[in-house]
């Protein structure tokens, strides 16, 4: 069996309150997420009809408004809570998605890692 297909959005900006110390959640700051999305259709079944895929400008959209809709303290939180949004409102069987916070001196970046799955997926072909 092949693998499942996959939709992919690299590196979506998103302006969030985050963090432990209440002034670290008192203004906005840069997040980013990477996501692959296991659609609920195989790409081959899809016919070019937008409506049997998941519609990644929404997806996009949905997970800006829901980082903007209220402070959080982990990002652990906010990577949880897009899972569940992508599983729950868009037609997608799994989930993997790192998100990432640019907060730490001399650090690149700090990131949290997830994968959920709503359905089973095919076992991987080797």
């Amino acid at each position: 069996m092949n693998a499942p297909d996959e939709i992919r959005l690299a590196s979506l900006e998103l302006q969030a309150c985050v963090g432990v110390p209440n002034d670290e959640r008192a203004k906005p700051q840069r997040l980013t997420v990477s996501l692959t999305m296991v659609p609920a259709n195989n790409f081959s079944g899809m016919d070019d009809d937008v409506a049997r895929t998941v519609d990644y400008a929404a997806v996009a959209s949905a997970i800006r408004n829901l980082a903007a809709a209220r402070p959080r303290r982990l990002i652990e939180t906010l990577a949880e809570e897009i899972a569940q949004l992508v599983l729950e409102r868009f037609a997608c069987r799994h989930v993997a998605l790192e998100l990432r916070k640019y907060i730490l001196p001399e650090t690149e970046y700090v990131a949290v890692r997830l994968r959920r799955t709503k359905f089973p997926l095919p076992p991987r072909s080797p």
